[in-house]
């Protein structure tokens, strides 16, 4: 019998691209997916006719409940890091629906917004180097301790105490992504791009506070690979603890960048391209205030350290990244963005 599969997000950008690898290489799987509306439903089903589309949102909890106790793995991208009541709807299901003998598996997306919790709490920081770097193999539980008050903390412990004999859980915490999704609809990601999209707007380079901080990054193809392979794990109901619960917390990174280096390539490539009027781009030093004032949350995150390596996919189940490094991409980040710009 066909594995069942839940999906949330599938309109959305990890979501999307998620869906597109999975249905690519698997699709035998029986795929539900949750969608808003119809209209949004018809753009899955177009994409992706053999899904199972599933009317509803993350506030509707009795369905949530109800297709996580149905489905053999839940894959929830959508808002996962931050809704709690979605979460505990996804928990609840999986744990009525699924026994010791026939377990249910949670891949859940985290982010590394967790990793930035000492930036956060002083704004005296923004932008220092930082040394302190975590990793998903031989110090998990670094990640899985950290304090109280670390962003998505609490959705985080909330899918790690859902862990048991009958539900398996993985985090899958992605950096700064980036790449053209292959989903139907969002098809583009937020750090990168609103650093492209100020840049072309404001025709500046922004330096954020001391402009030395980094972060980690991954191509959206990549990311979507490891939600495929750690399906396949569960469809061959691999329990080895090692992949799930407590240890199955999965940094997902494949590089990482200076956020000051990465603008001024940007600022680089975009006169190279003729993208913006101006032929050479002064830079500007941004405070907290400030860089929220021009483009959100979003510019203060680039005067955050979130720092990790990526050894747990690699080891239980092989993954590989293969896509493009963010330098590589930064032409096409550009492009993207101007073509967004002409089009609103």
């Amino acid at each position: 019998m066909a594995p069942k599969i839940f999906l949330t997000g599938a309109t959305g950008y990890i979501g999307g691209d998620t869906l597109f690898a999975l249905y690519d290489k698997h699709s035998d799987y029986e795929i539900a997916a949750l969608v808003r509306t119809e209209d949004k439903a018809k753009a899955v089903k177009d994409a992706f006719p053999k899904v199972r589309i599933v009317l509803g949102g993350l506030g509707d909890a009795k369905i949530l409940e109800e297709e996580a106790a149905k489905a053999d793995i839940v894959i929830h991208t959508a808002d996962a890091s931050d809704n709690e009541g979605a979460a505990k709807a996804i928990a609840k299901g999986l744990a009525s629906g699924h026994t010791k003998e026939k377990p249910g598996f949670w891949l859940h997306t985290g982010g590394a917004g967790i990793l930035c919790w000492e930036t956060m709490r002083d704004d005296d920081k923004l932008g220092e180097w930082s040394e302190r770097e975590y990793n998903d193999w031989t110090a998990v539980k670094d990640l899985t301790g950290l304090p109280d008050d670390a962003f998505h903390k609490n959705i985080d412990d909330l899918v790690i105490s859902s862990g048991s004999d009958s539900v398996k859980t993985a985090i899958l915490c992605p950096p700064t992504i980036y790449g053209r999704g292959r989903g139907p609809l969002n098809t583009r990601s937020r750090q990168a791009y609103e650093l492209a999209h100020l840049i072309l707007t404001e025709q500046y380079i922004p330096i954020i506070g001391k402009g030395k901080a980094r972060w980690n990054n991954v191509h959206v193809s990549d990311l979507a690979q490891l939600f495929v392979l750690l399906t396949e794990a569960a469809v061959s109901k691999n329990t080895d603890s090692k992949l799930w619960n407590d240890q199955g917390y999965y940094l997902v990174e494949n590089g990482e960048h200076i956020w000051s280096d990465l603008a001024r390539l940007m600022g680089k490539k975009a006169t190279e391209l003729g993208l913006i009027e101006k032929k050479e781009l002064e830079e500007k030093s941004l405070g907290k205030d400030k860089a929220i004032e021009q483009a959100g949350f979003e510019a203060v995150s680039w005067g955050f350290n979130s720092r990790g390596k990526a050894e747990r996919a690699k080891k239980v189940v092989g993954w590989q990244p293969k896509g493009p490094s963010i330098e590589d991409n930064v032409a096409e980040i550009l492009k993207d963005e101007k073509s967004r710009l002409e089009k609103n």
